[in-house]
């Protein structure tokens, strides 16, 4: 038995732990960049000012009258349940393969961990038309957790991502019109991955196969622009770059028996993918004195995520994603009750990039549809207190993966991965904006 062989199907599901979905964004990405924008489903962003608008448009602090701090926490809760459908495990058994299901517990409820997503900015005004700035975000963060005995250990056990995205604005308004914004991101990411692996007598106990993966400060930008048609409307656009990330794995296989005993091993190997780019426009439109409309489209570049790029020493192989590029649309309403009290809603459609055919139990992924409600309380002449609560609704999907464990030995294992995902979230988000 080929030791690489063994080694490049855990590399692989590495990476593929990289694309773990998340409960509150379509695939990877975690939306919750604004308390205030969550309140109307991040319809506005684009196209409004300040510090918590920075992770949309770094044109939006251009033009400050004053300094600004933002910071916020989003708690995310989630209802989520993978149900099996058949999977089957084909063992190599002369003549014509043994078929058996996976076994294991056919229900696995809350795979999708709760978490916290916090963010940060400030901005800083140099003088009436120029202003710089800082965010940190943690935009592409997950974890899903199955029981040890799940029908989709073969495919997924534990899966956990973390980054941090580190974004230096700068901003300049060119009149009373225009303004524009570029910025350059920082980006780091780690990831751990465990899963099982089956022995090739149904008799025997799983083995295993951990992974952990650290990777670089890589780097990307960012550009804005704002058009203030009108002094009640007001037109944003944004582009943020893809970034380009490599990570350094570490390969532990253990658990495995007879035959493959002598592919146990601990190696080094490197994964490379790439995030998508992002592409937003919007509007805010002050229809009254009171009352300000709010719309969105963004375009994210999924279909960078087409490959994920797997070496280890003695061999790599190129992996098929087949992600494509979604468009997602928002609209949302702001209402001014008094001098203290604003009140927000808003509604948004976002679609899942991961393709019908091939999706897995590390990405049970599916359209959703996002309701939220916010506020913001003035509670000093400095200090804004945000609030929101959303809501979100995955449409019902299937997890359809048909793959080949020890791929291209003489102990090949075809795995048929068949089942129903099901769920919803809520998000509870509150923040502070502090001028001065």
């Amino acid at each position: 038995m080929s030791i690489s062989r063994i080694s490049l199907a855990a590399g692989v599901a590495l990476a593929t732990l990289v694309v773990a979905s998340q409960a509150s964004a379509a695939a990877f990405y975690l939306q919750e960049q604004s308390v205030r924008g969550a309140g109307r489903a991040y319809s506005g962003e684009v196209a409004d000012s300040g510090a918590a608008s920075l992770w949309w448009n770094p044109a939006s602090i251009a033009g400050l009258e004053k300094n600004e701090i933002y910071g916020g926490l989003n708690l995310v809760q989630v209802d989520s349940q993978v149900n099996n459908r058949g999977s089957t495990l084909t063992r190599p058994v002369i003549p014509g393969g043994l078929t058996t299901p996976v076994g294991g517990d056919s229900i696995s409820g809350g795979p999708i961990n709760n978490g916290i997503v916090p963010n940060f900015a400030g901005a800083f005004r140099i003088n009436d038309k120029l202003a710089v700035g800082l965010s940190v975000a943690a935009p592409y963060n997950f974890t899903t957790d199955y029981n040890s005995n799940s029908w989709t250990r073969y495919d997924a056990l534990k899966s956990n991502l973390k980054t941090i995205d580190v974004n230096g604005v700068i901003a300049y308004r060119i009149n009373d019109m225009f303004d524009v914004g570029v910025g350059v991101s920082a980006q780091y990411t780690d990831a751990e991955l465990t899963s099982a692996l089956p022995n090739l007598s149904p008799a025997l106990p799983d083995g295993s196969s951990s992974l952990k993966g650290e990777g670089n400060w890589d780097y990307g930008w960012n550009v804005g622009a704002r058009f203030h048609a009108t002094p009640r409307l007001t037109f944003g656009a944004s582009y943020r770059s893809k970034i380009d990330h490599e990570l350094d794995g570490k390969v532990t296989i253990a658990g495995l028996l007879g035959p493959l005993a002598g592919s146990n091993v601990s190696t080094n190997g490197v994964a490379k993918i790439t995030t998508p780019w992002m592409a937003n426009f919007g509007a805010r439109w002050q229809i009254a004195d009171k009352t300000t409309l709010n719309a969105s489209v963004s375009r994210i570049g999924w279909g960078e995520f087409d490959k994920i790029v797997v070496t280890y020493t003695g061999g790599g192989s190129v992996s098929e994603q087949n992600y494509k590029n979604t468009t997602t649309y928002a609209v949302g309403i702001d209402q001014v009750v008094n001098d203290k009290l604003t009140l927000r809603a808003g509604v948004q459609f976002d679609p899942t990039p991961t393709p019908d055919v091939g999706r897995t139990a590390r990405v049970p992924d599916g359209d959703r549809m996002l309701y939220a409600i916010g506020s913001t309380w003035q509670a000093t002449d400095s200090i804004k207190w945000d609030a929101a609560v959303s809501y979100i609704s995955f449409d019902d999907t299937k997890i359809n993966r048909t793959e080949t464990i020890y791929a291209g030995t003489a102990a090949a294992t075809r795995l048929n991965l068949q089942g129903d995902v099901g769920g919803s979230a809520v998000v509870i988000s509150t923040g502070l904006r502090w001028s001065f």
